[in-house]
């Protein structure tokens, strides 16, 4: 029996990229997929995985910062399928520059991306989770939290909430059968990275510089890692931050 068969995953930010990676390793799994997704793009990834994987699959397309959205979007999933085992709060995606060339509205868009989606789709979710005594949480968070990565502190700060509330929800909920953990990559290969990494952007080679395995972390590397805290075997595992970063920090 696959690993996820029977169960239900909500993905956030799955269009593409690592969400959509993610997705599909929960998908290859056996599991059910929600994507959820500012993009309409996530219409078409959610067929895509329907198809590849003989899974069943919905998307919901709407911004998961602002109140109402993900409530909305988890109880779609919920009258779908009858259960939601499984959240990744993959939605994110950094304004990257310089703390003192940020605006208002880049500092906004920051926050809200990373931190507001997490924090709207987790409290959705827990309540149902809790009604059924079983339930995993798996945040993106960043390993630029322990690096200092140049033109990272606004998205650093974002993300640094996202570590503290992963440990915060942790506790909270650690006696309803339910795990709240993260993952906090370093660069990884996405198809935008790739052609950062072709035009000799600066801040990839100061990234490569930190890393001591001297590669990016592959889009599989992230969705190994939520697959495993996504699963029954990582049921004593919570309140964790887990580096995938080749490295670049240690201990």
């Amino acid at each position: 029996m696959a690993r996820f068969s029977d169960q239900v995953a909500i993905v956030t930010g799955a269009a593409g990229g690592i969400g959509l990676g993610i997705a599909r390793r929960l998908a290859s799994e056996g599991a059910a997929i929600m994507i959820g997704d500012i993009s309409d793009n996530a219409r078409g990834a959610a067929t895509e995985l329907g198809k590849s994987f003989k899974v069943r699959t919905l998307s919901a397309v709407g911004d998961l910062s602002q109140p109402g959205v993900a409530e909305k979007m988890v109880a779609e999933t919920d009258k779908a399928f009858g259960r939601i085992d499984i959240l990744v709060n993959n939605a994110g995606g950094g304004i990257l520059r310089h703390s003192s060339e940020h605006t208002e509205e880049t500092l906004q868009a920051t926050i809200n991306r990373n931190l507001w989606t997490m924090l709207r789709c987790s409290l959705a979710v827990m309540p149902r989770m809790k009604q059924r005594r079983y339930g995993r949480i798996v945040n993106l968070g960043a390993d630029s939290v322990y690096t200092g990565l140049d033109l990272h502190a606004i998205y650093n700060g974002a993300k640094g909430g996202v570590h503290g509330a992963t440990v915060g929800f942790a506790r909270e909920v650690a006696t309803d059968g339910i795990t709240v953990n993260a993952v906090a990559p370093c660069g990884v290969e996405t198809e935008e990275v790739k052609k950062a990494v072709a035009a000799n952007h600066p801040l990839i080679t100061s990234m490569m510089k930190m890393i001591p395995m001297g590669r990016m972390a592959q889009i599989d590397d992230v969705a190994a890692a939520v697959a495993f805290l996504a699963s029954s075997e990582a049921g004593f595992i919570t309140g964790q931050i887990v580096s995938i970063n080749g490295g670049t920090a240690m201990g």
